[in-house]
């Protein structure tokens, strides 16, 4: 059963990016609207219409939505459009380099949650995650339920998981570090959970530590990720280039794919050439949601033309 919203707490204008528990039930709404939208653009639904299946009067689904996104829902579904996104592809080939250029790379300063990171020796990676202690722990997130996981020295993993799907998403995370130990532990991975997703926590003096674990070659993906900003775009051929094999596209998608830390190292702003989603471990509507919701924090929508 879907849980009921209060809305009584909802301002008269709406404010801009919610997070916590108020922000996962409204993604809740989100998640059915974009959904129900997904399947039938070419109706062009209205907002009676989605305000009526999501059990609301208009003018509250357009409060949850602006209340959650930091745009109205018609921003927020320009937002997300394939011309939009051909919009912002227009400079993809420069995005990389451009980050370099300015400072982005390295340990001090990488995109908008201020992330340090280091990697796990090969061998540790071939051991299986053996030697390891891994705690776990679901937390409430604005794309709903979210699996944190993190060693003594940082978050190593975050994956995302819809309702009564909890336990596939953890059999999922665990079984890329089969040897591993797990320990559940609300405790140790809360703060984890509540930096990563409040933007008034993306504090360059409190820089957010995690461990990459995986292949030589799928660190290198994982650490170009890191240099792609908020509310930019990149492609998988773009970043094959990138990092010195621009033959490796595909095997660039399978990196990008395996990306064990999803949001805090941004799989979801690759994209295929065209334009098009491309494919997202977590779901295209969660995919939609993240690039619709990071539009609401860095700044308006692109007009399209």
């Amino acid at each position: 059963m879907t849980k009921a919203i209060d809305l009584a707490g909802l301002a008269p204008e709406p404010r801009p990016i919610c997070v916590g528990e108020e922000a996962a039930e409204h993604y809740d709404v989100v998640r059915r609207t974009l959904e129900r939208i997904t399947r039938d653009w070419r109706e062009q639904p209205s907002l009676e219409e989605l305000a009526r299946e999501a059990g609301l009067q208009p003018i509250q689904l357009q409060r949850v939505f602006s209340r959650w996104a930091g745009l109205t829902p018609k921003q927020f579904l320009q937002a997300i459009t394939l011309d939009h996104a051909k919009a912002l592809l227009r400079d993809s080939v420069s995005v990389l380099d451009t980050s370099h250029e300015v400072g982005l790379s390295g340990s001090s300063r990488l995109h908008d949650l201020f992330v340090t990171h280091e990697a796990m020796t090969p061998g540790d990676y071939r051991n299986r995650g053996g030697g390891l202690t891994i705690a776990y722990g679901f937390h409430a997130s604005p794309f709903g339920q979210v699996l944190v996981m993190a060693t003594d020295k940082g978050l190593a993993g975050l994956g995302f998981a819809d309702p009564g799907a909890e336990h596939s998403a953890l059999e999922d995370m665990c079984g890329r570090w089969p040897a591993a130990s797990y320990v559940q532990d609300q405790e140790a991975t809360a703060g984890y959970a509540d930096r990563v997703f409040d933007p008034q926590q993306w504090r360059q003096d409190q820089p957010l530590n995690i461990v990459m674990i995986g292949t030589d070659f799928e660190i290198r993906v994982w650490q170009t990720l890191l240099n792609i900003p908020m509310g930019r775009v990149t492609t998988y051929s773009d970043v094959a280039t990138h990092i010195g094999s621009p033959r490796a596209s595909r095997a660039v998608g399978t990196a990008v794919g395996r990306n064990p830390i999803s949001f805090v190292v941004p799989c979801h702003r690759v994209l295929a050439k065209g334009g098009k989603l491309g494919g997202y471990h977590w779901g295209l509507t969660r995919k939609r949601a993240i690039l619709g919701w990071e539009t609401g924090l860095s700044g308006p929508v692109l007009e399209c033309v």
